[in-house]
């Protein structure tokens, strides 16, 4: 018998399409464990599973219970390295830029002055992103000094967190980007993500359409997936004149609007991988 732990927050869509994957698998066990009501002795096992699957919608709820578990010798999916290297833009920023893999110009400030100078320097317009966060919540498109100012002023006051300046350099998108679905070592399939908005994320109005897995777009996924350290990740990509280019890696992606879409069933194949790696543990 082979148990799961199936960590999560609240059971969304992308969760029950999960859950009913597992459940179709002779011989599998699953714990549910949510994140909210369960507490955790780091001196103990919280509970003898053979994987954790990771699925919390906090960052810092499914890092922190990761690494409890992982003290204890159980695998992760996805681990608390890739969810640390993937959960912090600039952590992940700075590994494709070590690595040579194409992703927007970022630069980082510390303070209201140095962040509204590197602002200028970077250029208008551009974009002011928090380091941690999802959705396309938080992110701001800056035209001009005087938004500069306005928007700097107003994250300096939303607590210490808002007070890392992660600058990025803004990418004229054909009105579209690409999210790309990367389990292990394989681009399983894409979606265009098109929107009339400069944020093309479905979660804020896009529209999903069916986008072929190309050469290059296996390539560069690959790439970036291995760098951060690979497993079940979703990467948002950017098409330029230059080709393409790498913007964020998502370690606990969202499919609800790409199953169909693509005619891939994403949930099977993330579960399958979940339970190969609790072979592996074995």
């Amino acid at each position: 018998m082979t148990r799961v732990g199936f960590l999560y927050t609240r059971l969304r869509v992308e969760e029950k399409y999960l859950l009913d994957e597992l459940e179709k698998h002779e011989g599998v066990e699953v714990v549910r464990i949510n994140d909210s009501e369960t507490f955790f002795d780091i001196h103990q096992l919280p509970e003898p599973i053979d994987v954790l699957f990771e699925r919390s919608i906090s960052y810092s709820r499914g890092l922190y219970i990761s690494r409890i578990f992982e003290a204890h010798g159980v695998p992760v999916v996805n681990s608390s390295l890739v969810a640390e290297r993937c959960g912090d833009k600039y952590v992940t920023s700075q590994i494709l830029a070590k690595n040579g893999i194409p992703t927007p110009r970022v630069v980082m400030a510390f303070d209201e002055e140095s962040a509204l100078r590197a602002i200028e320097a970077m250029g208008y317009p551009c974009v002011l992103k928090p380091v941690v966060g999802s959705w396309g919540r938080l992110l701001a498109k800056v035209e001009n000094r005087h938004m500069a100012e306005s928007l700097i002023e107003h994250k300096s006051s939303l607590g210490v967190n808002h007070q890392v300046f992660y600058i990025q350099e803004y990418i004229n998108k054909p009105g579209r980007d690409i999210r790309a679905f990367v389990i292990g070592d394989q681009c399983i399939c894409a979606i265009y993500r098109s929107s009339e908005n400069w944020i093309t994320n479905t979660a804020r109005g896009g529209v999903a359409t069916n986008c072929p897995v190309t050469d290059e777009i296996a390539d560069i996924c690959h790439r970036a997936a291995k760098a951060v350290g690979g497993g079940l990740l979703a990467l948002d990509l950017f098409e330029t004149e230059n080709g393409m280019t790498i913007n964020e890696i998502n370690h606990t992606m969202e499919f609800r609007n790409s199953i169909a879409t693509t005619g891939v069933n994403i949930p099977q194949k993330m579960i399958q991988y979940v339970l190969e790696q609790a072979k592996v543990k074995a």
